[in-house]
């Protein structure tokens, strides 16, 4: 897509979260990656954090970021499998004023190219809560490296045409 090289660019920043039972920062090589990325792209890491797959855990720790106004945007990996343990979607509803469905289709989409039918197991999804968006991807490196690479990295750069993310966030809270 293309990139209007007039417009400066502005870095976002971005809190890191990762839902998981089992991982350590030591660990966290979907975290590692994402925050590779997010770095690599000009952006700011302005928290990173690790919190079990439970539903209230996950809220309290969005509802943290939310309110901090030195972070724009959260984006987790991990919980958003059909497993019993897997609760960041409800987490993310939870705390939502408004549902982007379209980065979920866009993301099962993008993932259907590379793993098939498989991407129908993922809930990844997206929503704008108290003007701060909040992006929950899967956890495995893979699933990062594609909403990373495939929506994120275009959306969150104010110089992508015809509109992205950054653009609307001084909007978010008319």
């Amino acid at each position: 897509m293309p990139i209007d090289e007039s417009i400066a660019f502005r870095p976002v920043r971005i809190a890191v979260l990762t839902v998981s039972d089992t991982r350590g920062l030591a660990e966290d090589r979907s975290g590692d990656t994402l925050v590779a990325r997010i770095e690599d792209a000009g952006h700011e890491v302005a928290d990173r954090a690790i919190v079990r797959d439970d539903t209230d855990v996950i809220v309290a720790r969005l509802h943290g970021w939310i309110d901090d106004p030195k972070i724009d945007c959260i984006v987790t990996t991990g919980g958003t499998g059909v497993t019993g343990r897997d609760v960041t979607p409800e987490a993310v509803e939870r705390v939502a004023d408004k549902m982007i469905p379209g980065f979920g289709e866009l993301f099962r989409w993008l993932s259907y190219e590379k793993i098939g039918t498989s991407t129908i197991q993922s809930r990844a999804c997206a929503c704008v809560a108290r003007g701060t968006y909040i992006f929950a991807l899967p956890g495995s490196t893979g699933a990062v490296k594609d909403g990373w690479d495939g929506i994120l990295a275009s959306q969150l750069d104010i110089r992508h045409r015809p509109c992205n993310f950054v653009e609307l966030m001084p909007r978010l809270m008319e």
